[in-house]
């Protein structure tokens, strides 16, 4: 079956069409991508403006066609804090239904952890033990930590690279007291989800998803994506502390040139950075492995999971219709 996943995030507009089925591995067959800056063509009273509003609508148009020639079977469209967040977001999700002809799907935090749970999950297997993942999006952070593919725990927190980045670091580059008065509130706005996480048991493998922490790899010294995503990658607490240290004092067009960051990401990396050393902090993480998939595949997997249950659930009617005309039939 062939899948499109339209993710509507904060920074940018992304359709990723694979090739998937149930309990194969998701191939990726092409991706294409659009930088809107949704969360910042948001004005002050919090709706998106007409004219971010009209952007959206063109490039949602446009990406439903490239997954309509592209061969998709089905399109799932989902967005996340940008729109979530915004005061007009049912008037932007009409538009969208209505001039482009697709239902974007708004995900309320705690859903998107826990579908990036799932993805973690069944990329490392049941062998990995209790999992704690961290993953940063553009205007949350989600914290999630279990055994089973379903989460004990799943917390969202508007915690998100680019949100802190408009409401806490605006210089460019940003000032030395800003970064610290940003790590201390840090501390202090993950101190009770910490603890809610790590309530639940002691993690066997922490885990980090999302392309920040993918950069964050990348900047301290992982592999490059050319290298594949079966490449074991990691990121330590000392490594990130090191590399604060030396991207907090560059400008965003220095911070573009430093191979694995993009230039949509490089205005946002610090503000990730930190969070991304914070929640480690928080929870008593020295050493995070970089997961490849996060929530669009967890997406793909609990909409492949649907479709066996539907057809188990279809196998196990007709059997016990079978069944019970067997009966009647011995009966007569």
């Amino acid at each position: 079956m062939r899948l499109g996943v339209l993710d509507v995030g904060s920074n940018t507009v992304h359709l990723l069409v694979v090739d998937a089925h149930r309990g194969g591995h998701p191939t990726p067959m092409s991706s294409t991508k659009a930088t809107l800056r949704l969360a910042e063509a948001t004005d002050s009273s919090g709706k998106i403006t007409r004219r971010g509003a009209d952007k959206l609508v063109s490039t949602i148009g446009e990406f439903a066609t490239i997954a309509a020639s592209s061969g998709c079977a089905e399109l799932m469209a989902f967005a996340t804090s940008a729109v979530r967040d915004a005061s007009n977001s049912e008037d932007v999700l009409a538009r969208v239904r209505t001039e482009a002809g697709v239902q974007l799907q708004v995900l309320e935090g705690e859903d998107e952890s826990r579908l990036t749970f799932l993805a973690v999950r069944r990329w490392f297997g049941w062998s990995a033990g209790r999992i704690i993942n961290l993953d940063i999006g553009g205007g949350s952070l989600e914290l999630s930590s279990g055994l089973d593919e379903e989460p004990e725990v799943a917390l969202s927190l508007p915690l998100g690279a680019g949100r802190l980045t408009r409401e806490w670091l605006p210089e460019d580059p940003p000032g030395r007291r800003r970064v610290a008065m940003l790590r201390d509130w840090l501390d202090t706005e993950l101190a009770g989800a910490a603890a809610t996480v790590l309530d639940a048991g002691p993690p066997d493998l922490a885990v980090a998803s999302s392309k920040t922490f993918r950069s964050l790899a990348r900047l301290t010294g992982a592999a490059p994506s050319a290298a594949g995503p079966r490449v074991r990658r990691t990121l330590t607490a000392a490594g990130l502390r090191q590399l604060i240290s030396f991207i907090s004092r560059m400008t965003t067009a220095d911070r573009a040139e430093l191979e694995g960051v993009s230039a949509e990401r490089a205005p946002q990396i610090v503000a990730g950075a930190l969070v991304a050393e914070a929640s480690m902090r928080a929870l008593s993480i020295e050493t995070v492995q970089i997961c490849p998939w996060a929530l669009r595949e967890g997406l793909i997997l609990r909409r492949l999971d649907r479709e066996a249950d539907s057809a188990t659930s279809l196998q196990s009617s007709s059997m016990g219709m079978a069944v019970a005309g067997q009966v009647e039939g011995d009966r007569r």
